[in-house]
């Protein structure tokens, strides 16, 4: 099992910039893949992007392609999501995961364990 912490939401306006962080403990980060959902109020939790456990290959939902940008140090056990050119629709609890696998994992139920979310929210 490995303990996720997320941080870095907050209060943003329309074209700015938010980076997240996702701090891991527990079983070796280093070897497995990790994902960022997000979930907006009155929806479901959705994918929006994951790296593979050296951070060679990454994948993103069209939505977000060219504004967000996914990353991870393995020698401080964490994990960033940097957020460009935010748009209001990006308003969300945003949440990391982690998998069992090594590589890239689109499903929510592939992924094993769960932070407690941070809130962005992005002003028109």
């Amino acid at each position: 099992q490995v303990q996720l912490v997320e941080s870095g939401g907050g209060l943003v306006q329309a074209g700015g910039s938010l980076r997240l962080s996702c701090a891991a403990s527990g079983r070796t980060f280093s070897n497995y893949a990790m994902g960022w959902f997000r979930q907006a109020p009155g929806k479901e939790r959705e994918f929006v992007t994951a790296i593979s456990w050296n951070g060679g290959s990454t994948y993103y939902v069209d939505s977000v392609k060219g504004r967000f940008t996914i990353s991870r140090d393995n020698a401080k056990n964490t994990v960033y999501l940097q957020m460009n050119s935010l748009k209001p629709e990006d308003t969300a609890v945003y949440y990391c995961a982690a998998t069992k696998y090594g590589s890239i994992q689109f499903l929510r139920s592939r992924y094993d364990d769960w932070g407690q979310g941070t809130q962005v929210t992005v002003s028109s």
